[in-house]
């Protein structure tokens, strides 16, 4: 009688064990959808509505699908493990940004972060946000197929040690730069960036750590810079390699500034630039513009500093 009881006991609680983890478990596809419930499982059947909603049910490394076009936040949504975020192709997914905060938040560090095919903006009705994406954890943040628009500040800020990979998207009208980075290092490949007021990419320092970054295959059209890089501090080292890209219509098209010292540097080949009011701006002893004898300046109206030619290899 004893070893009977003590069977049915350890039953019960092997019972209520599986129970516990069965509903604890995460999904790797969880849905979102315009009339989504926060309160469902986020399964296709029973969608969520919002993005914390579904970041709460989906397992670190999984996927969330937004079904149709939508917001899918009311306020910053702030991701803090690896996941991916998608709309289904043909529908707008949104994510905005809104009363004073960014739009998506990524401080943690070690994540793998996509986004794909979403718009992020701000919404009519509220206040406005900031930046679109703000990474200011180490992790790695993948951007594709996506549209950031209107932004009062920049479109994608990266702050640290993360790593940014922007393809196949357009960043436009923001009230900054389409890309800032105060670290970190970016890697922007078939993208446009167009009519951002303070213009394209920046990578500035002010720490002593190096960014080296790349843009290839893409369009930088109107606001005051092109492609920007600065050293703030003797122990920075910021580098910038543009190839087969175009520079147009803009105040500076490319600037490489050391005020305070370091090392900044733009590399171009390939590439188009034209009808801007610098070609280039060259100031401070550790600065330096290389090109590399294959490209197009064109219809400038000035320059300042000097043009490094740079052999092909």
């Amino acid at each position: 009688m004893i070893r009977s009881v003590t069977l049915r006991g350890a039953a019960a609680c092997l019972a209520a064990t599986l129970a516990c983890a069965t509903a604890e478990a995460q999904l790797f596809r969880a849905y979102l959808a315009a009339d989504g419930n926060d309160g469902n499982p986020c399964t296709l059947q029973a969608p969520c509505r919002l993005l914390p909603a579904a970041l709460n049910a989906v397992a670190s490394g999984g996927e969330i699908w937004m079904l149709d076009s939508a917001n899918y936040n009311t306020s910053t949504v702030t991701i803090s493990k690896s996941v991916s975020v998608l709309a289904v192709p043909g529908v707008v997914g949104s994510i905005v940004a809104q009363n004073g905060g960014s739009a998506v938040s990524i401080a943690a560090g070690g994540l793998a972060v996509t986004l794909k095919n979403v718009v992020i903006c701000p919404v009519a009705g509220a206040a406005a946000g900031l930046n679109g994406v703000h990474l200011t954890g180490a992790s790695t943040l993948t951007i594709e197929d996506s549209l950031i628009v209107n932004l009062p500040v920049s479109g994608i800020r990266v702050d640290g040690d993360g790593v940014l990979k922007v393809t196949r998207s357009v960043l436009r009208n923001n009230g900054f730069f389409a890309i800032l980075l105060t670290g970190g290092s970016a890697m922007i490949a078939s993208s446009q960036m167009l009519a951002n007021v303070g213009g394209g990419f920046s990578s500035q320092l002010a720490t002593a750590v190096t960014s080296a970054s790349s843009i290839s295959d893409s369009v930088i059209s109107g606001g005051a810079n092109g492609v920007f890089v600065r050293s703030n501090t003797g122990d920075a080292t910021v580098r910038v390699a543009l190839t087969r890209s175009t520079i147009e219509r803009t105040s500076y098209a490319l600037i490489s500034e050391t005020p305070g010292g370091g090392a900044a540097s733009i590399a171009v080949s390939g590439s188009m630039i034209v009808n801007n009011g610098y070609g280039w701006y060259q100031s401070g002893a550790g600065s330096v513009i290389r090109s590399l004898g294959n490209n197009h300046f064109g219809d400038n109206t000035q320059v300042f500093g000097t043009l490094t030619p740079a052999s092909l290899q």
